[in-house]
């Protein structure tokens, strides 16, 4: 503690977390909540931390300070005249006490507002880190061995969170960044949910997730909450849900400021849900756009972890399948194939994913022998990722091959069979 930063309002500041900075930023935010005419600034702040007596805040100012710390102006440490001393009482003492008061003991209160209640062990940037890590980490496992190992990993890192946020000690800041977790979480549920084929689970997770992204006022998380609600509601039918969900990602984005790579997961989303709708016109209208964010991506220089994934394979990909439900598949084909091509090895499981999509459309324009390769392809690697939606896709395509009077359509189903 520096000399100049030795009184009580500087000790509150810091034991709520906070920069001289912060603190400003905060003060301004809680007097747009009040409605209050009052601002302050960091010189001010320092005169007011650093002096004895601290020259005292006008009545708007006071008002402010008192919401964000929950105690009277002059238990910060101010010297405060007898008319604009507040008291702590019950807010309906029908007796001479009218002015602003207090529900609790100012005391308590100061000693309480950096902390949850409850003891417990002390949370804090070290131990984020620990967890930060082990979350990113999750979407490597999905990519290379699928969301069921993803998903248990998931469940224990889960469990710490709300365990620390239930019964551990820590700062704001360090409890916020634990809700920003779980609210990652719950997006990472939603994800294996679709992948799962648990479509109820995941929507449940979404709700979840957007309700916790809110919470902590990150439209970036509720966009990527979101992008993962338009293919559960694409699942479910709900396809009045899946644009509404595309309409409110590209709002939020537009709010945030968000880059072009987020934009380009969104159009993609966008594309998707005109393609099952039967709404080819407006499929091509999204591709366009994605086609032209895609071009600006290469210039985001800081973009969250859930649209790394994307790339030019994804606007690939969307194409060929605009066109299978045009019933074009041989117009698919080039775009699949460019797809696979373009995807890279570091996404095991959504590769694999390709080769099974291009597997089926060369099997519906009669590509019977290539079709299989790219299956055999899929089933080398097959022991290492476990995912249910990609074991779905194979074992429809076991099925359509199954009807085909081909020597290589024989082999494989039976290679399918032994493999999966």
């Amino acid at each position: 503690m520096t000399e100049q930063e030795s009184g009580g309002l500087a000790r509150l500041r810091r034991a709520a977390d906070h920069t001289q900075e912060t603190f400003v930023k905060a003060f301004r935010q809680e007097s747009a909540r009040l409605g209050v005419a009052a601002a302050v600034s960091v010189r001010q702040l320092r005169r007011w931390e650093s002096e004895t007596p601290p020259p005292l805040p006008h009545p708007g100012q006071q008002a402010v300070l008192e919401a964000i710390f929950g105690i009277p102006l002059a238990e910060m440490g101010f010297d405060v005249p007898g008319h604009r001393v507040t008291v702590a009482a019950p807010i309906s003492d029908a007796g001479e006490v009218k002015r602003r008061t207090f529900v609790a003991d100012a005391g308590a209160l100061a000693a309480a507002a950096p902390l949850p209640a409850a003891p417990g062990p002390r949370i804090g940037t070290a131990d984020l880190g620990r967890l930060r890590e082990r979350l990113d980490g999750l979407y490597q496992t999905d990519h290379t061995a699928g969301s069921v190992p993803a998903s248990t990993q998931a469940e224990r890192i889960e469990s710490e969170i709300t365990r620390a946020l239930s019964s551990a000690s820590y700062t704001s800041g360090v409890g916020r960044e634990l809700q920003t977790m779980l609210a990652e979480l719950h997006g990472h549920r939603a994800w294996y949910g679709y992948d799962g084929g648990r479509i109820v689970e995941g929507r449940a997770a979404c709700m979840e997730g957007l309700a916790a992204a809110q919470l902590v006022d990150n439209p970036l998380l509720q966009v990527s909450v979101l992008e993962t609600l338009v293919l559960l509601a694409v699942k479910a039918g709900r396809s009045w849900e899946a644009a509404s969900a595309v309409e409110n990602a590209y709002r939020l984005a537009t709010q945030a400021g968000a880059g072009a790579t987020v934009l380009l997961v969104i159009a993609l989303r966008d594309a998707n849900v005109a393609t099952h709708a039967g709404d080819l016109s407006g499929a091509r209208r999204a591709l366009s756009r994605a086609v032209s964010y895609q071009r600006r991506a290469d210039g985001d220089t800081d973009m969250p972890n859930w649209a790394k994934f994307v790339g030019p394979f994804e606007v690939d990909y969307a194409t060929a399948d605009m066109y299978v439900r045009a019933d074009q598949p041989k117009r698919a084909v080039p775009f699949l194939r460019a797809a696979v091509r373009g995807i890279g090895g570091g996404l095991a499981r959504n590769s694999a994913s390709y080769r099974v999509k291009l597997a089926d459309v060369l099997l519906a324009a009669g590509e019977v022998d290539e079709a299989c390769a790219e299956v055999g392809g899929v089933l080398d690697t097959w022991g290492g990722i476990a995912s249910p939606r990609l074991l779905g896709k194979v074992h429809d395509f076991q099925r359509a091959a199954g009807v085909v009077d081909s020597p290589t359509a024989r082999e494989c189903v039976a290679r399918i069979r032994e493999t999966v």
